[in-house]
């Protein structure tokens, strides 16, 4: 349980047993009327962790806010001990100019844990930080990709926290990047005070994906079961690959590109990953993985210049790999990874590779 000693919280006013929302000022628009972001509260009838799930400190990336305002409408499980606190939007000014970023410019994930005299970023994150973060023993996180690429699935925590650690494996995620987050960022300085937090990305900006909805609300179940908050049995992933090492891998040339691989994909040393040709359809050059991995995400704009991204792959050991593709081969098509990997796929066309 977090130090809240006799500090009164927003989610105080929520009685054992009951659910409600409640309504936090984070911060003034330029017509100094306040700006206020939603809160929904669900209180079990046992003592219990006091977690978080927030969603668009990016505003534009909303597949989280998607996912709580599915747990809210539906409520697919039943809450027996604890405090369950939902954010469907932090940066709300973001949100409603479907911007990453806050009207300042700044990132708000980049000015964590904020300053009460510092920028409009630096004091709204302050206000949120204060007002829930620090009430909170565990944070789920969501985000996407950032525009104009998306992400298959996948958990980011620091596994050298061993209370996080276990937290961010119980979330049942197939792949888990073992980082300890930028610096400014929520959950890097959410885990400096105490609140293990992890994130997920999973899916596109500007859109609600059913696929990445059904992955966050089971990983978020598998959470709270492993707190003992409700109950069932955790659902275990296919396979679980942890890795500290990824990489993008970068247009060398201008011109348009024709994709080989999609999310979720695996990829072998020198593996086609996208041709690269001019726009009356010339072959310039082939962009090949330098070494094997997996898919972690990739531009969904097929038009590059030097230097462009293309492709993220996480690069675990080889071992690794094998054992992946043995667990990959024996799901059947129905399976949640499958699914949710098929439906990323259609953000961009995938054709086959020319051997010549």
């Amino acid at each position: 349980m977090a130090g809240k000693g006799d500090r009164v919280w927003l989610w105080d006013g929520v009685e054992r047993g009951e659910s409600g929302s409640v309504s936090m000022v984070i911060s003034e628009g330029y017509s100094g009327s306040d700006i206020s972001i939603p809160i929904y509260v669900w209180r079990g009838q046992e003592d219990g962790p006091t977690v978080a799930v927030t969603a668009a400190v990016h505003g534009d990336e909303i597949n989280g806010t998607g996912t709580i305002r599915h747990i809210i409408r539906e409520q697919p499980f039943e809450l027996k001990s604890g405090t369950l606190v939902m954010v469907p939007v932090i940066n709300m000014m973001g949100f409603e100019r479907h911007s990453r970023y806050m009207p300042d410019r700044r990132d708000l994930n980049r000015s964590f844990p904020g300053s009460k005299e510092g920028s409009l970023a630096s004091r709204m994150a302050r206000s949120f930080f204060d007002q829930v973060i620090r009430g909170c023993d565990y944070c789920i996180d969501l985000h996407t990709a950032a525009v104009r690429r998306t992400n298959f699935p996948n958990v980011r925590a620091d596994l050298d926290n061993d209370r996080l650690a276990d937290f961010a494996r119980a979330f049942g995620a197939s792949l888990i990047v073992d980082s300890k987050g930028p610096k400014g960022s929520l959950r890097a300085s959410a885990c400096k005070i105490g609140c293990a937090t992890l994130i997920l990305e999973a899916g596109e900006v500007w859109k609600v994906e059913s696929g990445v909805v059904e992955y966050a609300v089971r990983g978020i179940m598998n959470c709270l079961r492993f707190l003992d908050m409700i109950d069932g049995e955790i659902v275990e992933p296919a396979f679980r690959l942890e890795t500290k090492t990824t990489k993008w891998i970068r247009a060398a040339q201008g011109g348009f590109l024709e994709f080989h691989v999609s999310p979720g994909d695996i990829v072998r040393k020198d593996q086609a990953l996208a041709t690269n040709t001019d726009l009356i359809g010339e072959h310039k050059n082939l962009i090949v993985a330098p070494e094997t991995g997996v898919v972690l995400g990739m531009t969904t704009l097929p038009s590059v210049a030097p230097g462009d991204p293309v492709c993220h792959l996480a690069l675990p050991r080889k071992s690794a790999v094998k054992h992946v593709e043995r667990a990959v081969d024996a799901l059947d098509e129905d399976s949640l990874h499958e699914r949710v990997r098929l439906e990323l796929a259609r953000s961009v066309r995938v054709v086959e590779s020319d051997p010549d």
